[in-house]
Formats: C-alpha cells, sequence, structure tokens
C-alpha cells in the first residue's frame, strides 16, 4: 500500500521522516523529493531492498541506481580510488545536481550498481532527501521515481498516478514541487577527460569550470541516439516518455520554427489527427497572431522560451498533460542547446522516440 506523508520542503516533519527512515531501515522502499525529480529510495547496501526498487518501477537490471549520500564524508562509504580532482569538485559543487561515477566499494553490492564496477553518486540539495538519508543511517540507492520508461515525477500527484493499481508497501513524502524539473547532470570521472553521460542542472559551461578541463560530450548525451551500455541511468532505455506520440520541431531561425509548427500542425490536421502543441509562451503568442487556424487546438505550455529554466521546470508535467488531452500526436517545440537547454533537447528527443522535424 502506498501511504502518503505531506511535508514542509524546508522544515519537514522529524515524525514523517522517522516513520519513513524506519522503512529504509528494514528493507522496503521510499519515494521522497529532490531539487532534481522525485526519487524511489532504498537502503544501498541492502541488495534484497535495491531488487525491490527495479521490481517496483519494472526497470532493466542493468541500468544502475543513483547513490544519495547526506555529506561528502560519506563519498569513502562508496566509492574507492576518488583522485583529487573529485574532492575539490564535490567540496564546491554539493549538495547539488551533480552525480559522479566513481569506482564502487566492495561494500556497495553490484544490485545497486546494474552489475557494474562503478558506482554513480551525489548529495541531493533538498532537506527532505538530506534529513532521511541522515535519519536513516545510510545512503539511499534511489532512480527517479516514476514507472520505467514514464516521464520523471515533479510533483507527488505523479508518483500516485504511476502506482495507484499497484500492490506495494511504499512510503510517499510529499513535498510539494521540485525545483529543477530534470535529473541531475552526470558526469564519469573515470576516465580522463571526464564524460558527460547525461545532461541535467549542472550545464557543460559549469562544468567546464568546475573541473577546469574539457568534457567530452558523446551524441548520446545530446538526445541523438542511444548508448550501447548503461553505465549511467537514462543512457540506453527508453525514458521519458508519454503514451502519446510525440514529434519535436528543431530550427536554428525562430522564424522558421514557428512556420514550421504551423505547417506541421495542419499536415496531421488534414491527416485527420488530433493535435496537441507543446510550446513556449512566446510561440503560442506568435501562432494565435499569424495563424488563426489552429488557435482551437489544445497548447500545453512549456514555459518561456526567454527563460529556460521554466521550461525544465515544466517539462515532464507538460509530457503527462499531453496523455489526458486525448489527442493522436503531440508537436514539441525545440530550443537551442545552450545551458540547461542541453538538457531540455535530451529529454525531448528520447521522450519522442528521436522523432524529430530539423528545419
Amino acid at each position: 500500500m502506498l501511504r502518503v506523508y505531506r511535508v514542509d520542503p524546508i522544515n519537514p516533519s522529524p515524525e514523517a521522516i522517522r516513520i519513513a527512515s524506519d522503512y529504509i531501515k528494514r528493507g522496503d522502499l521510499v519515494a521522497f523529493p529532490t531539487e532534481t525529480v522525485y526519487g524511489l529510495g532504498a537502503d544501498t547496501f541492502n541488495a534484497n531492498a535495491c531488487l525491490k526498487v527495479f521490481k517496483a518501477k519494472g526497470r532493466p537490471p542493468d541500468n544502475p541506481l543513483i547513490v544519495h549520500v547526506s555529506s561528502i564524508d560519506e563519498l569513502g562509504k562508496v566509492a574507492i580510488d576518488i583522485p583529487d580532482i573529485v574532492w575539490q569538485v564535490v567540496n564546491r559543487a554539493w549538495p547539488g545536481p551533480l552525480t559522479l561515477i566513481l569506482p564502487r566499494s566492495p561494500d556497495v553490492p553490484k544490485e545497486a550498481t546494474g552489475g557494474r564496477n562503478t558506482v554513480a553518486v551525489r548529495s541531493p540539495a533538498h532537506p527532505v532527501a538530506l534529513m532521511l538519508i541522515k535519519y536513516s543511517g545510510t545512503p539511499i540507492a534511489a532512480p527517479s521515481a516514476n514507472k520505467s520508461g514514464r516521464p520523471s515525477p515533479t510533483l507527488a500527484e505523479h508518483i500516485i498516478e504511476d502506482y495507484k493499481n499497484d500492490n506495494i508497501d511504499m512510503i510517499l513524502l510529499d513535498a510539494g514541487s521540485t525545483f529543477f524539473g530534470v535529473e541531475s547532470t552526470i558526469v564519469d570521472v573515470t576516465r580522463n577527460p571526464p564524460v558527460l553521460l547525461r545532461p541535467g542542472p549542472f550545464t557543460l559551461e559549469e562544468l567546464r569550470s568546475l573541473f577546469g578541463t574539457d568534457i567530452v560530450v558523446p551524441e548520446f548525451a545530446r538526445g541523438l541516439g542511444e548508448a550501447d551500455a548503461a553505465l549511467a541511468p537514462g543512457m540506453k532505455y527508453k525514458h521519458y516518455a508519454p503514451r502519446t506520440r510525440l514529434l519535436i520541431v528543431e530550427c536554428g531561425d525562430y522564424d522558421m520554427l514557428v512556420k514550421t509548427i504551423h505547417d506541421t500542425t495542419v499536415d496531421y490536421l488534414n491527416k485527420g489527427m488530433r493535435v496537441a502543441l507543446l510550446i513556449t509562451k512566446e510561440t503560442a503568442e506568435l501562432l494565435s497572431m499569424r495563424y488563426t487556424e489552429i488557435s482551437e487546438l489544445p497548447i500545453i505550455l512549456l514555459g518561456y522560451r526567454g527563460n529556460p529554466y521554466t521550461i525544465a521546470t515544466n517539462l515532464f508535467d507538460s509530457l503527462r498533460n499531453l496523455d489526458r488531452v486525448n489527442v493522436d500526436i503531440g508537436i514539441a517545440e525545440g530550443i537551442e542547446e545552450r545551458g540547461i537547454g542541453l538538457a531540455i533537447m535530451n529529454r525531448l528527443r528520447k521522450a519522442s522516440g528521436f522523432s524529430i522535424i530539423k528545419c
């Protein structure tokens, strides 16, 4: 049974956290908020508890979990052979939305790492998550709390939606909306230079400054195809996808982008298909001024094109909303890959199954 406890995101109730930590200690699951998305957590050092996470989500067994620690001091409990640059980085970046791939400590069961000899580690910047880890007395292994393949949860309601028909004994700590709205940045520091495995709130520009070196960006990190192996969460398998078909329109020129969204929409309408648009506030206003014939279509506002962080915050909720408007296809607006735009486009491209129109 899913038990929901509402907690204040800044000053969470110790009683609710204590109840949730008892679940962790006894090998059960807790869904909890972080600054990025909600996670589904278990005791990192309990192999059977980690397996419960995979079973609950329907997650492939080779897709690793992220180990969440409450402080830099706990890093040495889950990773070994940690280079000096990593200590410098975590002292500047943690707690925060940066996950590092490091050699796994023998104390961490391979069930938590997808069978790999590396471990993904971060310290979340959220009072509820940090208190839960501390009260549990153990690092917590957690992927995003959605069912595998679905958009990640940024609201407790998303978790309830995914698990309402499941007979799973777990607690959900509901602290309202998460802050960033997309998952943490993941960097593999076992390689030199470091490799970006998943873009996130720590932008590529910030990473280069943080590490003082170049960062390799494979094509799969841009959301252009899948990796051959699941070295970290979000790399290999279908992710973030609504049930409704999704198409992304990407253009370097903004006027051409708006025209292509319109023309593509009309093409699908002429085929008798029901269409929804996932677009920014600016694009919605421009479309309504230029093309009145599509003004009655369902429009899901992603945020503001001039402030991509608003798009990141709304992204996964927007993808879930697409499934609620009863259409055949959603047509989404692409944005530039600068800053957090790289993370947004990674998620959108994967959510669409790489169904992209370029102009």
